[in-house]
Order: C-alpha cells, then structure tokens, then sequence
C-alpha cells in the first residue's frame, strides 16, 4: 500500500486499512524477519505525515535495534532499512526531537553497505543522502532526471518579474541530492513547488516520506526552505502572497499583495521551513483554495522513484 503513495491511487479505504495494520505491528514486532523488518521501515517512512509520530517511533526504537543486531543482512534490506531510519530522522529533525539515537543506526547501517559504488540509480541515490546526512564523502555521484512544471516556470518568471535583481538558479543539485525546484543562491534559500506527488493521496496536506526527507537534508545542508503546495500558485493573484513572503524572508519590501502569518496555521495552508543554525524549525503558511491536479489539468511535477 506504502508504493501507491503520490500516484493517485490513495484513497480513504487505504487510510482505515493502514490505521488497522499499524496497531498490530507493536504487539507483532517480536516475531518479525529481518526481511519484513526492513519492508516494515521503508513501508512505514513511505507514508511520511500520514503516520502519528509517536507511532512512527515506538515501532522504529525496537524495530531498527532488531535490524541492528543482526549479523547477516542483504544488500537490499541495508538499503531499505536505511533510507526508512533517514526519513524517520527527518521527521524527529523537521518536530525538533531528539534523533541522535537514530543517527547512530544510519551511521552503523552506512557502514555495512558492501558496494558503495553500486550502478542501481535508487540505490546511488540513498548512499548520496545518506553521505549527505552523516557529513560524509560521497562515493557515488547519482543521476537525477528534471523536469520544470508549467506551475513552477510561471512562478519563477512571475518572481523574477516582481524582483528583477534577484538571482535565481532552476532544479540545481545541491551536495549530490535530487534537485531543487529554485535556489536563490545569494540568499542561500531553497524554493520547493509541490506537487500531489509529494503527498500521501495527493492531499497537499500530508506530506510524503520522500519530501520530509529532502527538505530535512537541505536544512541540515544549511538552506532555508520554503515549501509552496502547488495548487496554490495557479494564478497570479495567488502567487502574489507567496512572492510578499519570500520577499520579507529575503529582505526585500513587501509590496502589500496580501498578509503572511509566521506561525503554525491550519491543515491547507503551505509550510515556509527556515532553518536557523539547524535550531528548531519555524513554519509559516499561506492561505488559499485550489483545484485538484485532475480538476486543472496539470500533472505532477516529477515521477518520484521509491527511494527519492
């Protein structure tokens, strides 16, 4: 069920199902393989915000002990193992908790890779993150594919109209992980357009595994990062408050387009992450209706692997 995250596929039937399955896996834990164990994290971290936190870490503290404590592990469970404890770092990181334990597990899982040179694109690109994470070199230089939506090209040029000076560099890799959408290398901020594939069911509400994770390693890379839900930049006049808020984080006076509140706000409103010498994360949000990706016509952004 975790793999038809961001493909449309989500619906509510799945929520209920998924709810049910979780409350067994704590009473379940003990009797669980390594395989299953390693399926169990990277089904659970797929899911990102669907899953309540503290769910997510109860399972994690015995689950990743278990995987840690044993001695033969296959490729594939290192990497999936792996990537599911990053994304639950990010999420701890993004809530401003503790993870160093956790961290302790990344390193030991990044040290049992026996191939870190391997050609397999999604496995390159887990070894890139997880490099990234633990401040380590990165043995391998992965390859990403871009592709600028219709949304997120009307949104830069409507930017660059409003702030002509302004520097501002499209679907760049930044320390070997997968692009961003616009980098204002001048103000080191990280500007993400989101599309329904960067959440659970498409809801841009609930954000996805694969996004906490990169907006948590580009914060822990020392950007600032503005989320923007896509459907909330499908005209110009919804774009204007988005563009007042960027200008206020960059300095730039505001032009009075509309207000921006700088503090947690409700479910459908867009996350504005500000990393502040990696101190507990600040969100603010912007307000506003739009209609779904099957109403306007416009497809996701990009095809997410399951690993990204």
């Amino acid at each position: 069920m975790a793999k038809l995250v961001g493909n449309g596929e989500w619906t509510s039937e799945l929520n209920e199902a998924v709810a049910a399955l979780l409350r067994h896996v704590n009473t379940q834990k003990a009797n669980f393989k390594p395989q299953e164990i390693a399926n169990l994290l990277w089904a659970t971290a797929k899911l990102g915000e669907f899953v309540e936190l503290n769910m997510v870490t109860s399972m994690f503290e015995s689950l990743v002990y278990r995987i840690s404590e044993t001695p033969q592990l296959s490729q594939q469970n290192i990497l999936m193992s792996l990537w599911g404890v990053m994304v639950c770092c990010a999420r701890l990181s993004l809530d401003s908790n503790n993870n160093n334990w956790l961290e302790k597990h990344m390193d030991e899982l990044f040290t049992r890779l026996k191939n870190t040179s391997s050609d397999n694109e999604e496995e390159q690109r887990i070894i890139a993150m997880a490099a990234s994470w633990l401040g380590r070199a990165c043995p391998v230089v992965p390859n990403y594919l871009t592709n600028i939506s219709k949304i997120q090209a009307d949104f830069r040029n409507q930017l660059q109209s409003c702030i002509p000076s302004l520097q501002i560099e499209e679907e760049k890799s930044l320390n070997s992980l997968p692009p961003v959408d616009l980098l204002l290398p001048d103000h080191n901020m990280v500007i993400e357009v989101q599309g329904p594939s960067h959440y659970v069911g498409g809801d841009f509400t609930t954000r996805n595994g694969s996004t906490l994770l990169k907006i948590a390693l580009l914060q822990k890379a020392g950007f600032e990062v503005i989320e923007i839900p896509a459907n909330r930049l499908l005209t110009q006049d919804s774009m204007k408050p988005c563009i007042d808020q960027i200008k206020s984080r960059i300095g730039f006076p505001p032009q009075g387009h509309g207000s921006v509140s700088l503090k947690r706000g409700w479910a459908d409103q867009a996350y504005i992450t500000a990393d502040k010498g990696r101190q507990p994360s600040d969100h603010g949000y912007l307000t506003g209706e739009e209609p779904s990706e099957e109403q306007t016509g416009n497809p996701a952004k990009r095809k997410r692997k399951n690993s990204q």
